[in-house]
């Protein structure tokens, strides 16, 4: 049985440092990093962790909105973009490879992202 992208990974600790480390980044990103100025982050935190090991394939009680719904307000009152969009997995890309995951997994990560772009940004 061959494992899951969220297996690969390294699992539930591996995700849940990887969400630690993409906030990190992505609160410190000048690009983006005016998206989460009135965001409560652990919410966020656990949100992201929840829907990233769903996508991964990993056992996930994610409940949050879809993707749609839940980055209108940023795409219509805030500019939310694709420029945006790439800084977020671009800053994903960078926290799964300070972790030591490899290049190959990070982009199969990138391309899960990339098949939501068209609800992020409400297109």
């Amino acid at each position: 049985m061959s494992q899951t992208l969220f297996e690969k990974i390294g699992g539930e600790p591996a995700m849940s440092a990887a969400v630690d480390v993409f906030y990190r980044i992505v609160l410190t990103d000048d690009r983006i990093s005016r998206f989460f100025e009135d965001i409560d982050m652990e919410s966020q935190h656990a949100k992201q962790k929840s829907f990233l090991t769903m996508v991964c394939g990993g056992p996930s009680s994610y409940s949050g909105l879809d993707m749609r719904e839940g980055h209108k307000n940023m795409v219509l009152n805030m500019g939310l973009n694709d420029s945006h969009f790439d800084a977020v997995v671009e800053d994903l890309g960078k926290a799964l490879s300070e972790l030591g995951v490899a290049d190959e997994l990070i982009g199969e990560v990138a391309a899960i992202a990339e098949s939501v772009r068209s609800d992020v940004l409400n297109k």
